[in-house]
């Protein structure tokens, strides 16, 4: 049983900033790609941010030079720091990561419960 755990939202001024954290814990034997993905009321869920395990990263368009993306391996842990917060960050924010078993020997797709991050003008 693999599970992954959000914390660090929260509620914050427009221009503020707010770290998220996300820990995977259980029978894990190697986390590939981690990521944060975010869900407006009303909206798609959409991709935020990535980290691959060479720890290359992607980015939303939107949050591009605000937000980046981190691991610490050691930790099965991604952070999400996100600065200069808008309005329109508000979300519930998910962390997703791509994780191998080896009960089954395979590698699935977790998510977190996510976490609401709540940015007032």
């Amino acid at each position: 049983q693999v599970q992954l755990e959000e914390s660090g939202g929260g509620l914050v001024q427009a221009g503020g900033s707010l770290r998220l954290s996300c820990v995977a814990s259980g029978a894990i034997l190697r986390i590939s790609s981690m990521g944060w993905y975010r869900q407006a009321p009303g909206k798609q869920r959409e991709l935020v941010a990535a980290i691959a395990s060479g720890e290359n990263t992607n980015y939303a368009d939107s949050v591009k030079g605000r937000f980046t993306i981190s691991r610490d391996n050691a930790k099965n842990t991604v952070y999400l720091q996100m600065n200069y917060l808008k309005p329109e960050d508000t979300a519930v924010y998910y962390c997703s990561g791509a994780i191998w078993t080896a009960q089954p020997m395979a590698v699935s797709n977790y998510w977190g419960p996510g976490t609401q991050v709540t940015v007032s003008s």
